[in-house]
């Protein structure tokens, strides 16, 4: 009999094959040779496997039905991607864009043994034909009116000419002697040439023909705001509409005020909101000394965590988190992140704390930043969710935005609750992310929904948040070329506390926390309306076991 697991399997190949860098950086073997695979013909294909996978999933009814869910939203989910067509007119953000995807990726696998170097050099031999399709899809999107923002149009242009001009990254990973020089023909006969030429395109076809500023959002193309809708409910995995968010980012921006002036007084003796934030932003002594104080911060920062876990967690991930700076390619154009660990034990789970320019940067957000991308944040998310045995893989490596980055913005108010805040300054940091975060939400919907300029966007930023002018036009343009991801934290941490809060209402004093984020990090990533489903079962189990009632069986399994 079919169960499940097969189209959930199934599944999983397809969204291999959809990014194969990923599946590499995960260690899944098989994949390690090719690149994705961005021609329409290959998008369509895919759209149609996974509209089957969904569709024999979806009637599969009263099979592991937590599964089943996950199945066809990401199946969905993937529809949705290849509809919105964002591969025609992304060009300059790192995670987003076809070269940018590269030069991120590339660096960051290993190979290990004479099979897998071979393979990365045949991935490598790979990348003209896929910038070439790149470029089609560009120029096919450009005809259709999909342009991009000539402004990121010409920002990819200067990152294309400082790869071709410095060190090359794609020089890593390191190969063994022979391989080594293999790649190095590679790159000069075949890689090089092949984003000069890439390069060409974008800065004689696209930009002058690109979108102006005040133009930067999905509503400005052909079909948009259709196409924005889609993605504000793969982000958010609710049906929540784009004005329903923007109303909630400014009253979580109103919220935070008050925040501000509690914790502020004490440290600063200020009164209202704006006066904390310009102390944050202005006073010299808040900045890092050095690039080694950022990371021996982070280090201790996430021990500190580790050894606060027992009593707040009944499980934690086998591994540590490592913590590493970014590396210096990608420096001076991205924040902090977290990349999980491989499955084949290759790599662990890393923080990695940006330390570009550590003396203009503000050091006041690093425990929260901390505890967003390591612990208990990411890590304890993602490498738990990977480690959990029984569950069909696809469960542990589900990309459900609004709970993986609900989870760790969450996390950052949970350690508030822990005690591990080291004073009132982290936990203005802790403000501040808050700030960041519903600002987004304000940003993401003004640029895609409502028509903001790009300036709009940014003065907002700099009207509500402690970014700098120029960490907020890199924050604006991230969601320009990468609409909807921004909704996810807030909606998936709002989300997590209401099913909390209801679950300590039901409970009462039977209410064990400890036992409520095994549940929420054992299941894997989950919609939130499957997560809702899966808490409100416990949540009744729990009162029947406690009343000494027979465990009721229903339709959505506790994990």
């Amino acid at each position: 009999m079919t169960t499940v697991i097969r189209p959930a399997d199934e599944l999983l190949a397809l969204l291999h094959r959809e990014d194969p860098l990923a599946a590499t950086a995960l260690g899944v073997r098989g994949y390690d040779h090719q690149l994705p695979d961005l021609t329409e013909a290959g998008d369509l294909a895919r759209k149609a496997d996974a509209e089957d996978i969904a569709r024999r999933a979806a009637g599969l009814d009263g099979q592991d039905d937590v599964t089943r869910a996950v199945v066809v939203q990401q199946a969905m989910a993937l529809v949705a991607r290849v509809d919105a067509r964002l591969v025609e007119h992304t060009l300059a953000f790192q995670l987003t864009s076809p070269a940018g995807a590269l030069l991120h990726g590339l660096p960051q696998v290993q190979p290990v043994g004479d099979d897998a170097e071979r393979a990365h050099l045949d991935r490598l031999a790979a990348i003209p034909g896929y910038l070439a399709a790149a470029a089609e899809r560009h120029r096919a999107g450009a005809a259709a009116g999909r342009l991009p923002l000539a402004y990121l149009g010409r920002a990819a242009v200067a990152s294309l000419d400082q790869y071709l001009a410095g060190p090359d990254p794609l020089r890593k990973p390191t190969l063994s002697g022979s391989r080594a020089a293999e790649r190095e023909r590679l790159l000069a006969d075949v890689v090089r040439p092949a984003f000069a030429r890439y390069r060409e395109v974008i800065d004689t076809e696209l930009v002058p023909r690109g979108r102006p500023d005040e133009q930067p959002g999905l509503c400005w193309l052909p079909e948009g705001g259709a196409v924005y809708e889609a993605l504000s409910r793969v982000h958010t995995t609710t049906e929540r509409a784009p004005d329903d968010l923007h109303r909630t980012g400014l009253d979580l921006i109103e919220e935070l005020a008050a925040e501000y002036v509690e914790i502020g007084s004490r440290v600063f003796g200020a009164t209202t909101a704006e006066e904390v934030r310009e102390r944050l932003r202005t006073d010299p002594a808040l900045r890092w000394g050095s690039p080694g104080e950022v990371l021996s911060t982070a280090r201790e920062t996430v021990e500190r965590a580790e050894r606060a876990a027992v009593g707040w967690f009944r499980r934690v991930p086998n591994g540590r988190c490592a913590v590493e700076a970014v590396p210096d390619n990608e420096a001076p154009n991205v924040s902090a992140y977290y990349n999980r660990p491989a499955l084949d034990g290759s790599r662990p789970g890393t923080y990695f704390a940006n330390t570009y320019r550590a003396e203009e940067r503000e050091r006041f957000t690093a425990e929260a930043v901390a505890f967003h991308e390591a612990v208990p944040g990411h890590h304890f998310q993602l490498a738990l969710a990977q480690e959990v045995e029984g569950l069909p893989k696809l469960r542990g490596l589900a990309d459900i935005n609004a709970f993986v980055e609900g989870w760790a913005l969450y996390a950052e108010r949970l350690a508030d609750e822990m005690g591990l805040y080291s004073g009132d300054l982290a936990r203005l940091g802790m403000l501040a992310e808050d700030s960041l975060r519903a600002a987004r939400l304000v940003v993401d919907t003004g640029l895609h929904a409502r028509g903001w300029t790009r300036q709009q966007a940014v003065d907002f930023m700099l009207q509500h948040t402690l970014l700098s002018e120029v960490d907020a036009h890199v924050e604006v343009d991230r969601y320009v070329e990468w609409p909807g991801q921004a909704l996810s934290y807030v909606v998936g941490r709002l989300e997590i506390q209401r099913l909390r809060a209801g679950a300590e209402r039901a409970l009462g004093t039977g209410f064990d926390l400890a036992a409520f984020h095994d549940l929420v990090l054992t299941g894997g990533p989950l919609p939130m309306t499957v997560l809702a489903e899966v808490v409100g079962n416990w949540t009744a189990d729990q009162l029947q076991h406690a009343s000494g009632s027979t465990r009721r069986s229903g339709a959505w399994p506790a994990v």
